[in-house]
């Protein structure tokens, strides 16, 4: 995860997903031996958008790893966990400058459907549910 989110150091990963997790995030991953190689964030979530869906929040493998099919494998896993759970839609958001990880959504049969709008708040830091 930290190749995709190089900002979150682990004394504040680690309470940012517990919290996350309280709020219906799961961690999903593939290891070789002890080593975490791909991994996933997502949750599962109704809006009245689209209804019951899984939202992707992140799908990264090690560089070292890609093109091994590991990408590939969670997301088939995240498709099957939406579809037990009654979901319609997977949904993904993907950085603009991710030009290799479009290619591959695109692949795998995702299709570009929307675009995300943002605005960093003045003042607004990363916080956990606690503080």
């Amino acid at each position: 995860m930290a190749e995709l989110r190089p900002h979150l150091d682990r004394a504040t990963f680690v309470p940012l997903v517990r919290s996350m997790e309280a709020e219906g995030f799961r961690l999903a991953c593939i290891r070789n031996g002890d080593r975490v190689v791909a991994v996933a964030g997502y949750r599962i979530s109704t809006n009245l958008f689209c209804g019951r869906n899984l939202y992707v929040d992140d799908l990264v493998t090690a560089e070292t790893e890609r093109s091994q099919g590991h990408g590939r494998t969670l997301l088939d896993s995240l498709r099957g966990i939406a579809r037990e759970h009654g979901c319609r839609w997977l949904h993904l958001d993907s950085g603009v400058q991710r030009k290799r990880a479009h290619q591959f959504y695109l692949r795998e049969g995702l299709e570009l459907s929307s675009y995300h709008f943002r605005e960093e708040l003045q003042g607004a830091a990363i916080t956990t549910a606690a503080g």
